[in-house]
């Protein structure tokens, strides 16, 4: 029950960073002094922390274990969120940003082959229960961190949250304590299977398919989390409407977190679901596009189905392994890639934007970010096992 609490604690922590900057991105610049496009920069954070955390994961795991790595990225979440909520410089920002990012990343990648060890008879409904954590993360900062900064400032908003990352390490402290006289396992998490040699992940087509798939959710997602509030404000919305837009985006994907999990669990390939959410982007670029004012809820509530491809790809990691072993490689390699590919998309949103004075180029991007989606999730979603595959010569990724 302990380890429960700590996943679904620690889970509530990883996108917090996200949605209570963006909303505040372009007052936060006007008070300490960076221009709009900085924010850019802003947006591409989250993804490359997420990648790095990628590489460095399977790392701590390896020397630390499994619960003191959870521990760590916990402490990382609370101190960078705290500390760059007081600091008085773009530089410090980042600084800090990326810090409480980074131990973000470390849990997306450690959660998945924690819910393998401890719950591995309920892949599906724990996935659910985490994933709903991560959404909630998500919206509730977004919804509310405007109404807070005008009542108290943006420092209280952006800091506040610093909270939940603090009190997340309390668990995982009574996890490791409980497991006392453990501490070998811990610190070799995750030993291969007896019988069974380490493959190598980037060797394997559904792991590549994996990654396209994950990495195109991610940078679509990101781009839309730092640019949609621009969106709206260039179309002649408020501030507090983009916050509410992007709370909503963010609440769209609860019922996915719910739904998905469990469908991809039933379901022997699920790719259908995906070419569903495809033509969900697809729909929502359009309207954003042509007439973002003419029905903004129904862009955005089309907007919010797309992503539904995350819980799906996070559920899929233990679906598609047989081991602890399997299941940390294909979390870590798909969320090292995909974030590395993804961390370009605001980033280079923004600058087709500013480039070409109009939002027609970025959402071209987007649309061909959601087509190398569908081809990965083709390789990602096929019936059958990272441990079969991973031994083989490479193969076309995609």
């Amino acid at each position: 029950m302990l380890v429960l609490v700590a996943i679904i604690a620690s889970a509530s922590t990883l996108r917090v960073a996200v949605t209570a900057f963006s909303p505040l991105a372009e007052r936060i610049g006007q008070d300490i002094g960076y221009s709009t496009a900085v924010v850019g920069v802003f947006g591409m954070i989250p993804t490359a922390m997420f990648a790095f955390a990628g590489i460095l994961t399977p790392i701590l795991e390896r020397r630390l274990g499994l619960e003191r790595t959870a521990l760590v990225a916990m402490l990382a979440v609370g101190l960078g969120q705290a500390l760059r909520a007081v600091v008085p410089d773009t530089w410090e920002l980042l600084v800090f940003s990326a810090l409480a990012l980074a131990g973000m990343g470390v849990g997306n990648v450690v959660i998945p082959p924690l819910v393998k060890r401890y719950f591995s008879d309920r892949v599906g409904t724990l996935s659910s229960f985490y994933i709903v954590m991560v959404q909630l993360g998500t919206v509730v900062p977004a919804l509310i961190t405007v109404p807070v900064a005008n009542a108290h400032g943006w420092r209280v908003s952006l800091g506040m949250w610093s909270v939940l990352g603090f009190v997340a390490v309390l668990p995982w402290l009574g996890v490791l304590r409980a497991r006392s006289g453990r501490d070998q396992q811990d610190r070799t998490a995750l030993p291969p299977e007896p019988g069974e040699a380490a493959g190598k992940p980037w060797r394997s087509p559904l792991a590549w398919g994996m990654a396209g798939m994950f990495g195109m959710t991610s940078l679509t997602t990101y781009a839309m989390f730092a640019w949609l509030p621009k969106i709206f404000s260039d179309a002649g919305a408020s501030e507090a409407f983009g916050g509410t837009m992007v709370g909503i985006f963010s609440l769209i994907g609860l019922g996915a977190a719910l739904s998905a999990p469990t469908i991809a669990a039933r379901i022997r390939n699920p790719f259908p679901i995906v070419a569903v959410c495809a033509l969900c982007f697809f729909g929502a670029f359009a309207g954003l596009l042509i007439a973002p004012m003419s029905v903004p809820l129904l862009w955005v509530l089309l907007l919010g189905l797309g992503p539904s491809t995350f819980p799906i790809a996070l559920t899929l990691i233990n679906l598609r392994t047989r081991t602890q072993a399997g299941s940390a490689a294909l979390s870590g390699f798909t969320q090292g890639v995909g974030y590395a590919v993804a961390c370009v998309g605001p980033l280079l949103f923004g600058v087709l934007h500013d480039v070409t004075g109009g939002w027609g180029a970025p959402f071209a991007l987007l649309c061909v970010a959601v087509l190398v989606l569908v081809a990965g999730a083709w390789q990602a979603c096929k019936p059958r096992m990272l441990e079969d595959t991973w031994h083989a010569p490479a193969s076309p990724r995609l």
